[in-house]
């Protein structure tokens, strides 16, 4: 994923329950997250930092229905997925985007 004008990057750490990802389940430790910005949909992958591969964030794409700004967004998204998953049975669970709203 080459980064182009429609995207942003951010490193981060990841709380304990780390990020859902379709094809790796939950990631952990410092991460890079991208948010691509395509017409109506908001796409946002993760990868362990300095890797090269990269997974789709669960829930990933995301539909807009209002008009928001790419670098908006991508905060939004950085923040929600920084944030504490629910703690069920003692252990932090992963966080996603499958109830994600930016509104």
């Amino acid at each position: 994923m080459d980064t182009q004008e429609n995207e942003r990057r951010s490193t981060i750490s990841s709380t304990a329950g780390g990020v859902m990802t379709d094809e790796a389940g939950a990631v952990t430790g410092d991460l890079e997250i991208a948010t691509r910005l395509d017409a109506e949909k908001l796409y946002v992958s993760v990868r362990y930092a300095g890797a090269e591969e990269w997974y789709t964030v669960t829930g990933s794409p995301v539909s807009l229905g209002e008009r928001f700004s790419l670098t908006d967004l991508h905060e939004l998204v950085v923040s929600h997925l920084t944030s504490p998953g629910p703690v069920v049975g003692g252990n932090e669970e992963p966080v996603s985007l499958e109830e994600f709203s930016p509104a």
